[in-house]
């Protein structure tokens, strides 16, 4: 792996970017001090980083009965389960940011159980814990389980589909060595 590359393929981004991703880009290093290697990692092909970013962002960042900070909670376990350093460095660094305490964000890397959580995160964790080991046994008191902690059939289907983006993610980037950003190792400590 080269140093200017976020992975260990040769896959360099597009020279010049268009002109709508160089905007992203920016947007990126203005609102995050960088670019994340990860969107750097799909710019070789302009149209893959488009579909990657706009499910991200409607799973992340869109409306749901779910927090920001759950649904970093959601990518960092998944990261932990799946040992993913990309995607546990930079969702633990935002677990750090979101929740405003460094500990969470190491507790959720090391064991989520270790954390003083509210029944309806132990409840999402649980889930989202049994999804990415073994979501073929998934059954309905699983799904009842987050009901009873007080989420919505919407909310289980965001659970299902954050825990499934990352469970995708993490197994891309560990199969091409993506690099986290150095700059997240030091944020929200």
């Amino acid at each position: 792996m080269t140093k200017d590359l976020p992975t260990a393929l040769d896959l360099p981004m597009v020279d010049p970017l268009p002109e709508k991703t160089q905007k992203y880009f920016d947007i990126c290093e203005e609102k995050l001090g960088m670019v994340p290697n990860v969107l750097k990692a799909h710019a070789f092909d302009i149209a893959k980083l488009d579909s990657f970013t706009a499910l991200y962002n409607e799973l992340m960042l869109a409306d749901s009965g779910l927090t920001k900070l759950e649904r970093e909670m959601i990518a960092v376990v998944v990261s932990s389960i799946n040992k993913c350093f990309y995607c546990l460095t930079a969702h633990g660094a935002a677990v750090r940011a979101l929740s405003g305490d460094p500990k969470l964000g190491e507790m959720l890397v090391m064991n989520w159980r270790v954390a003083d959580l509210p029944y309806r995160q132990r409840a999402m964790l649980s889930f989202v814990e049994k999804m990415t080991k073994a979501s073929a046994e998934i059954a309905e008191y699983d799904r009842e389980a987050l009901r009873d902690a007080g989420f919505r059939d919407r909310d289980i289907w965001d659970i299902a589909n954050v825990t499934g983006f990352f469970n995708m993610t993490n197994r891309v980037a560990s199969a091409t060595a993506m690099t986290p950003n150095d700059a997240y190792h030091a944020q929200a400590r």
